[in-house]
């Protein structure tokens, strides 16, 4: 049963690093937990985001070498989701805004008026400009999909001691086209994660 109190998703959310390895999560709700986190935004919806599913005892032993000192997560997580960001995001352009006319949500013309500005705005991107714009997006679908979880009654931990330079070869991926964005572990937490302090408001933040 689904725990729809975002205050009690919200303030639960711990980093869990030691799962229950008895408890797999399916294919189907896994695709519908990564679909709830897709509704995160991205720039002009390009939603560069990319997702490995690494569950297999084969797919978590390629992914062992290269995640340093986050082991206890490979081993014991449901899964391992790789989060990748599509440097060449644009070429679904036309995908993603037919399918908005198609559904009612964009005139025909604004989509033309879009695919004529946007793509060529994107492909006209440096490589360390496009890093910048999908590890933001990415980032947003990662924290998305940390409190989706928690909603579906699991847990995760953002990894980001990784081997960045080698995951996306290691995983049949083109590493000049995707970009690591971040791994989370996800399962059925064995051990509650620590909980954490945060920075009083009046320390972060101006008025102007």
């Amino acid at each position: 049963m689904k725990e729809n109190n975002f205050e009690t998703i919200l303030k639960g959310r711990r980093s869990v690093r030691n799962y229950d390895s008895s408890v797999k999560i399916s294919k189907e709700e896994m695709s519908e937990m990564l679909a709830e986190a897709t509704l995160a935004p991205s720039s002009v919806n390009m939603q560069p985001w990319r997702f490995v599913v690494a569950e297999s005892v084969e797919a978590k032993a390629k992914l062992k070498p290269l995640i340093r000192f986050n082991t206890l997560q490979n081993e014991t997580s449901s899964a391992m989701i790789l989060i990748f960001g599509d440097m060449k995001c644009y070429e679904l352009a036309e995908e993603i805004y037919g399918q908005a006319v198609a559904e009612g949500k964009m005139p025909e013309e604004v989509k033309n008026q879009q695919l004529e500005s946007i793509v060529p705005y994107y492909k006209g991107f440096s490589a360390e400009k496009m890093n910048d714009v999908i590890k933001i997006d990415g980032g947003l679908a990662a924290m998305q999909l940390m409190l989706v979880a928690r909603a579906h009654g699991y847990d995760t931990n953002p990894i980001g001691g990784f081997e960045q330079d080698q995951l996306a070869a290691a995983f049949d991926m083109d590493p000049d086209r995707y970009e690591p964005v971040m791994i989370l572990s996800i399962g059925k937490a064995l051990e509650p994660g620590y909980e954490s302090v945060r920075l009083p408001i009046e320390k972060i933040t101006e008025w102007k």
